[in-house]
């Protein structure tokens, strides 16, 4: 190995990767690495998705060996993904053929939650993962809405099982789908939990990467009772910048810590509102206090999201933003948000990893 060599091969190592906030080297994700003259042939693999995520991805390693004593290399990047399980809460059993469920929750309504689970699973969808959502929203069920689905019912081959309905390239279940929309839900929160059980132990998910569960807002006995029966892998935070919303966020990130599952992170929808007409950008709801509550509860912002009319048009009318727009800048942010949660998920599983030593008796 040539001086030269060797000395790209340390910088490439020493690359921080945003997604999972290691070095590429800490991360163990460089498989192939060979220098013929100007010409650098890299090969990753990393634990989450990466379609799409190459020319973002050479851009940042460019400036990186530019800044490292290495300008002018003609960067050939071949990235490849490997999305393993992950444990769940002690006692709970994976759900066949699910790698991940993630859930996405909200300390309170009206942050965007149910945008921001739809558009996470389409983002990883639209980057090569196999994803399924479920709507467990019983008593306001949007995602029937914001798939392009109302009005479809699923099917089921046995009278037993349900077979998910197809929307933009992942399954997806909901209550909506199986009684009137116009009639309220009356159900005390036992029935709540039964029918949710029901709906993601009976459905016919196959093999899915990634489950996305998107939990009714709050924080009361069905969320907790949900949290502690679903096998959840992972949880994401949404909030607002503003203080009430902060606050509720915080009773989020504590439920999930009573019934010990790892928050992912924290999404900060509706960051910045962008002036459709003069391009003036203003956060209307405060700055900062994203940063604030990770800093606060140990957890990382996975990305800030605008406050937008396209995001809520494009919901309303069946074809999230990552599908309707994939080439805007709110869509992209979308995208870095959904690599960084998958990104947390796959550090998450080296770190819950390596807690404890091992430990081994010999006999005397």
């Amino acid at each position: 190995m040539s001086n030269l060599e060797a000395a790209v091969r340390a910088a490439i190592g020493s690359f921080v990767e945003p997604a999972l906030g290691q070095t590429l080297q800490d991360a163990g994700a460089v498989t192939g690495l060979t220098l013929r003259g100007q010409r650098l042939e890299l090969s990753l693999q990393f634990g989450f998705p990466t379609g799409g995520y190459a020319p973002v991805l050479a851009q940042s390693l460019a400036a990186h060996l530019a800044a490292a004593g290495h300008p002018g290399l003609e960067l050939v990047l071949d990235l490849h993904s490997r999305i393993s399980s992950h444990s769940v809460q002690r006692g709970l059993t994976p759900l066949a053929g699910v790698r991940n469920i993630v859930a996405v929750a909200s300390g309170k309504g009206g942050v965007g939650k149910s945008t921001v689970a739809a558009n996470l699973a389409l983002a990883w969808a639209a980057a090569g993962a196999r994803v399924g959502i479920l709507d467990a929203d019983i008593y306001g069920p949007s995602q029937p809405l914001m798939l392009g689905l109302v009005g479809q019912h699923p099917g089921s081959p046995d009278g037993k099982h349900i077979t998910p309905l197809r929307a933009h390239g992942i399954g997806a279940m909901s209550i909506g789908f199986l009684v009137d929309p116009a009639q309220a839900v009356a159900w005390r929160g036992p029935m709540v939990t039964q029918a949710l059980t029901q709906l993601l132990g009976d459905t016919e998910w196959g093999e899915l990467d990634y489950l996305v569960i998107d939990m009714p807002p709050g924080t009361g006995d069905i969320q907790l009772t949900l949290a502690q029966r679903v096998p959840v892998a992972g949880a994401v935070i949404v909030t607002t910048p503003q203080d009430i919303a902060l606050a509720d966020a915080r009773k989020g990130i504590a439920m999930f810590e009573k019934v010990s599952v790892p928050v992912l992170g924290i999404v900060e929808n509706m960051s910045v509102h962008v002036c459709t007409q003069c391009g003036h950008a203003e956060h209307i709801f405060g700055s900062g206090g994203g940063e604030r509550l990770a800093a606060e509860s140990g957890v990382r912002v996975l990305g800030h999201l605008p406050l937008d009319a396209h995001i809520r048009e494009e919901a309303d009318s069946g074809r999230p933003t990552v599908v309707a727009a994939p080439a805007t800048p709110r869509a992209q942010a979308y995208m870095q948000m959904a690599r960084n949660a998958a990104g947390a998920l796959a550090v998450r599983a080296r770190d819950r990893s390596t807690l404890f030593p091992k430990i081994v008796v010999e006999a005397s």
